[in-house]
Formats: structure tokens, C-alpha cells, sequence
């Protein structure tokens, strides 16, 4: 795990102390100001100001490789537990406490053509390509990472290299995106980012880890992953916190509900011109059953009054018909 840029006010402390990976949604969300359900004993970033938080962060999950060598990047900490994880908690949370100035929430993996959005990112990155169609497409138009990249080894043909282009060609677009869009840095809601690649992976798998072309990707990679934390860290105006999380593979498959960037122009909260989704949070279980069971108990106290005052004696029950009865007593 490289913390490759971040803020003044978030320090990661210089150690050798490992990160679980099921603990990395929490780390997220802690570098980026807000609680979690369950605290984090982990000396490895130390506690910030209480109202100072970054305006963005960005999770990079890099596949195929157990560690990148990224110079000046803020620190580093072994992997441990390599369990399947999403940022879907932090991008709800984010969204509840910022749904009113619409922030940035991009998840995104090209190999599996998986996307998520939420917010102003629905605008900003509609012209992203997701598909690896469309990125492949992509590859051949102005703008390219082919004409810039030293290819060596790799192939503009094969599959497996093709991926691996693809993917480092979205990190050059979505900079490019916010380059063109830097009004998103200005405003006052937290921007997240959760990128996978296993462009790497796939090359290991086809090439073998010996390979020529597995060592020049991870050349690449290492060079592009320097540039893009450095690109987005200058867009923020250096309040921006860059994570890379390298694994050689996860233990478990992760299964997760996707939707493509078409499904995405379908608006599903038909109140919002956002796509956003409808608002949820943690307390819904809690303030259900309050709700649930306090309309049983009124119901109960209804029926029980109704029926009383169906069997209720006028003459005798009630102050109001008290002189209805014929036999008053004089004192």
C-alpha cells in the first residue's frame, strides 16, 4: 500500500506496520475526515484537524504485481489479508452528507467494463470510455498513449497488451477530463476515485513474470501511476490524497452488482437531473422498527379506545350525559 501524495495535514507515518484489506474502506475514509463504524487501531496515519479535509481521494488497485517502485511517494506499507474490497461505504457516505453540492464519485475497473458514478461525475465523465470496445477505439485516435509510451516489448495487436494500453490510456483521459473540468476542485464536497487495473495481471498470466513485456509494463505503470498522482494533486491544488494498492491476487472473488455508462443516462431518482440515487443510510434498520412498532401501538390504543367507548354507559361513564339519568340525587 503507497500513499503516493497527500496534504500537510494528513501524515502517514514512515513504518513497516501492515494493512488488512478489509481495512482499507476504513482508511479511505478516515484520511478523507470522516468516522467509521469501528476504530482503526493502526499507528500508521496519525490524526488530522478536526476541520481541514482533502478535496479528493484516489484508490488505485493495481493487480499482477506485489509492490511498484514509485519514487517520492509519502510512504509504504505491506498488504496483509488480501481480501476482496469496494469504497462503496465511502461513497455512501459522501453522498449523504454532500448530496446537496452533487461531489465526484467515480468507481471504475476497464478489464471487467464496471462502472459506477454518482454525482457531477455523471456529467463530467460521460465521454469516458468503458467498454474495452471503446477504449481500444480510443487508442487509435489523436491523443493516444500509443504515440507517447516506449512500447519495447509490447504489442499493439495481442489482447493481454491491449488491455494493459487500455487501461493506462483511461488514466490519461480522466486526467485530461479534469483538466478540462477544474471547477470540480473549487468546490466544497469531497471527490473520490476508486480505479482497478489488471492490465499486469493479465500479462503475468499470458507472459509469465520473467517476461520482457510484463517487466516493461511494469515500467510503464510505475512512470504513469508517478505522473497521474502528480497531475491530480496539482488539480486540487495540492489538497489531494493518491493511494496505490498493489496485490498479486485477491483471496476470494468479489461479486458486486455493476452497471454500464449506458445504464447510467437512465435516471432511476426521477427528482434529481443528477442519476443519483435514492438517499440511504445506516440508521434505516433503527429508525424503521421505531416506526414500525409505534404504528402497531397506536393502532392497538385506537381499537382499545374504540371499543371502550362502543360499551361506554352515557348515564353512567360520562360527566357530559351525567344528566341524562332520571333519578338526580339532591344534596
Amino acid at each position: 500500500v503507497l500513499g503516493l501524495t497527500a496534504p500537510d495535514f494528513v501524515s502517514f507515518q514512515k513504518g513497516d506496520w501492515p494493512v488488512s484489506g478489509e481495512k482499507i474502506p476504513d482508511l479511505v475514509a478516515l484520511t478523507m475526515g470522516f468516522s467509521v463504524q469501528e476504530d482503526l487501531s493502526w499507528p500508521g496515519l496519525q490524526a488530522g484537524p478536526l476541520f481541514q479535509r482533502p478535496r479528493a481521494n484516489v484508490l488505485v488497485v493495481v493487480r499482477g504485481v506485489d509492490g511498484l517502485t514509485l519514487p517520492q511517494s509519502v510512504a509504504s506499507y505491506p498488504l496483509e489479508n488480501p481480501v476482496p474490497f469496494t469504497l462503496d461505504s465511502v461513497a455512501e457516505t459522501v453522498h449523504s452528507l454532500f448530496a446537496e453540492d452533487t461531489p465526484v464519485v467515480l468507481q471504475l475497473a476497464p478489464s471487467e467494463e464496471r462502472l459506477y458514478m454518482l454525482g457531477k461525475a455523471n456529467a463530467v465523465f460521460e465521454d469516458l470510455p468503458v467498454t474495452l470496445q471503446q477504449i481500444r477505439a480510443r487508442l487509435s485516435q489523436d491523443g493516444s498513449v500509443l504515440t507517447s509510451l516506449p512500447l519495447n516489448s509490447l504489442s499493439r495487436n495481442a489482447e493481454a497488451d491491449l488491455l494493459f494500453l487500455s487501461e493506462v490510456q483511461v488514466l490519461h483521459d480522466i486526467t485530461a477530463l479534469l483538466q478540462r473540468h477544474r471547477h470540480l476542485a473549487k468546490d466544497h464536497s469531497p471527490d473520490l476515485y476508486s480505479l482497478e487495473l489488471s492490465g499486469l495481471e493479465e500479462l503475468s498470466r499470458v507472459y509469465g513474470q520473467d517476461s520482457p513485456q510484463y517487466r516493461d509494463a511494469t515500467a510503464i505503470l510505475a512512470s504513469v501511476l508517478k505522473k497521474f498522482g502528480e497531475d491530480v494533486y496539482s488539480l486540487y491544488g495540492n489538497n489531494a490524497v493518491v493511494e496505490v494498492v498493489t496485490v498479486k491476487t485477491f483471496e476470494a472473488p468479489l461479486t458486486r452488482k455493476s452497471r454500464s455508462i449506458l445504464e447510467s443516462k437512465q435516471i432511476s431518482n426521477p427528482g434529481s437531473p443528477y442519476n443519483l440515487a435514492y438517499k440511504y443510510n445506516f440508521h434505516y434498520a433503527v429508525v424503521f422498527n421505531i416506526v414500525l412498532w409505534l404504528m402497531i401501538a397506536l393502532a392497538l390504543a385506537v381499537i382499545a379506545i374504540a371499543y371502550n367507548l362502543w360499551n361506554m354507559d352515557p348515564g353512567y361513564d360520562s360527566i357530559i350525559y351525567r344528566m341524562t339519568n332520571q333519578k338526580i340525587r339532591l344534596e
